[in-house]
């Protein structure tokens, strides 16, 4: 509990922040800015004084600056002391900790997935480990944040940790030593089919660039090079200038990339490629959907406005703003968006407009009729707002509810920890397969479980009696509607025939990552992904690579993406716990 000497601090901190507003900000809106200080203090002040039970100052002022900082947008925050390492985690992709996934699975947190090389791989923690015990202290009914606060660390300091392996009778004990866990943001890059390079970019934290020029000049070293694929699916961004050097790769010295325009002049900046590119001709194709944000939407926009590369997937996510980290007193921080960013052809991608809520009280697109018509770099005709609308567009994977079903009960997780006891080796990660014997033996694990799930279908059905009762219609119909409902339940059973070919893919990528880890999951996955085919199909067939470029090429008949609407602006990918 705070005393009232701290109250007392607090409150001068407070009414010292007035006297600087005053002094800097004489205008109307900084008397509005001193008078509103002055009245939040004294609040505390009575409070501390008057309320009947002790109040916690501390955990008040953050619970209004978050409040305050919510009517603004998503992406400014308050960063108290404690949360500083998190945050420095986003820029350098590094943290302490034991290097390890986990996830909520009732009143306990369970290892979803060592990182291959990190302490907890290399104390031989595995995935569906379930986690009892921390320090001696009881695991059970921590949350999935209150563990992972808890394994994070410095370097050099131990963690024991009393866990629950599947298959095993007594619980084990394990001591391990906490590092500095590095996330690359290169988890694989390699050679396809048909002399087509890969690399898969998750992040953009310090050295994205220079970690991709790598990677491309051993792609370049080991064969001839026919084309590139940067697959930024699910990549939410990171450093502006990752992006822009990325860009240099491709592109000439001297080219804008991105300008970012604020309300205060030193926010205004244009940054340019600095540096001699690596290839200015090698034909490039940007894998993005709907997680593809911010330093992924510069990186993709900029390549399509620049006329250097055709991009392939979804409508990206459509995060337009800027954002610092100013220094706030008693080493708290706060990341503000102080710019928007444009992107060469001169357009802004931010999809959501901040700046107004509509009766709901709810932030709402920018509406299609304030959405203007940009020009690429040789004339082609592109779209602001909404964020980067691809080239080629290609249809996200859609899960059955009972792929759905399986995987999001852990049920598919929990064969997959089983099948690796029972196994100890398996083929290379791009040659396991599911054979009938596996399936076979994943629908005898399953067969006493509960994976019981609603259809939309049974949804509406339920509807349909529950309003045919209100309106005492329901015995005219009772025969059809037991009829269709027993037909419902017939399919239901047959759902694991008809999606069999769905629910063996993610089978054999949870068991292939518990052998292989995040890089054999990605290998394993290279020959089924659709997106990836049509990269490899558009950059083969140069004739459509030529004409996307030239503003000639002519989608599909039925495409449902057109200049400003939602064709997916979320994609929901079961690979992610």
């Amino acid at each position: 509990m705070i005393r009232r000497g701290e109250i007392v601090l607090l409150i001068m901190v407070l009414l010292g922040a007035c006297k600087i507003a005053e002094a800097q900000a004489p205008s109307e809106q900084g008397f509005e800015i001193v008078k509103n200080l002055d009245i939040f203090s004294n609040v505390i002040k009575e409070l501390n004084t008057n309320y009947v039970d002790d109040i916690k100052p501390g955990e008040l002022s953050k619970t209004a600056i978050d409040a305050m900082l919510e009517s603004l947008d998503p992406y400014t925050n308050y960063i108290t002391e404690t949360e500083i390492e998190d945050y420095k985690f986003i820029t350098t992709g590094e943290y302490g900790g034991i290097g390890a996934l986990i996830h909520q699975n009732g009143e306990y947190v369970v290892i979803s997935e060592p990182y291959e090389g990190a302490p907890a791989q290399k104390s031989d923690l595995r995935a569906g480990d379930m986690i009892l015990e921390i320090n001696g202290q009881s695991a059970k009914g921590k949350t999935y944040s209150d563990v992972s606060a808890i394994l994070k660390g410095q370097s050099g300091t131990t963690i024991t940790l009393k866990i629950q392996r599947p298959g095993e009778n007594a619980p084990i004990e394990k001591t391990i030593n906490r590092e500095i866990i590095k996330i690359d943001n290169i988890p694989y890059s390699g050679m396809l089919d048909h002399g087509i390079g890969y690399i898969k970019l998750t992040s953009f934290t310090q050295k994205a660039a220079s970690e991709v020029k790598q990677a491309l000049m051993k792609l370049r070293e080991k064969s001839e090079l026919k084309g590139i694929i940067i697959d930024l699916r699910g990549n939410g961004g990171g450093l502006l200038n990752e992006a822009v050097d990325i860009v240099n790769i491709f592109v000439d010295r001297g080219q804008e990339v991105v300008t970012t325009k604020g309300k205060l002049p030193d926010k205004n900046h244009s940054y340019k490629t600095m540096n001699a590119p690596v290839d200015v001709n090698i034909p490039v194709v940007i894998l993005v959907d709907g997680q593809s944000a911010s330093a992924s939407e510069i990186l993709s926009g900029a390549m399509q406005d620049l006329d250097r590369g055709v991009i392939v997937g979804r409508r990206t996510f459509g995060k337009g703003l800027v954002q610092n980290v100013v220094p706030l007193s008693f080493n708290a921080q706060m990341k503000v968006t102080v710019a928007k960013y444009y992107i060469p052809s001169g357009r802004c991608i931010q999809a959501i407009d901040y700046s107004h809520k509509n009766k709901e009280g709810i932030f709402g697109k920018i509406p299609d009729s304030l959405i203007a018509a940009f020009k690429t770099k040789d004339g082609r005709t592109v779209y602001e707002g909404r964020g980067i609308k691809p080239d080629i567009h290609s249809n996200k994977v859609e899960y059955s509810n009972i792929s759905m079903a399986l995987y999001t009960k852990y049920l598919i997780f929990d064969f997959a920890t089983q099948f690796r006891r029972e196994h100890p080796t398996i083929p290379s990660a791009d040659k396991f397969e599911i054979t009938d014997t596996i399936f076979n033996a994943f629908l005898a694990f399953i067969s006493d479980k509960n994976y019981d799930y609603r259809t939309k279908s049974e949804e509406a059905l339920e509807d349909l009696r529950k309003d045919s009762e209100k309106e005492h219609y329901f015995n005219a119909i009772k025969s059809e509607y037991d009829a269709l409902k027993k037909q419902m339940d017939n399919d239901k059973k047959s759902d694991l025939t008809k999606f069999k070919s769905q629910i063996s893919d993610l089978i054999k990528l949870e068991i292939v990552s518990r052998y292989y880890y995040q890089k054999g999951k990605i290998i394993a996955s290279l020959d089924t992904d659709k997106d990836i085919a049509e990269a490899i199909n558009t950059l083969v067939d140069q004739n459509l690579y030529k004409s996307v470029l030239a503003g000639t090429y002519k989608a599909p008949s039925g495409s449902t993406d057109n200049k400003t609407g939602d064709d997916d602006s979320t994609d929901d990918d079961p690979g992610n716990h």
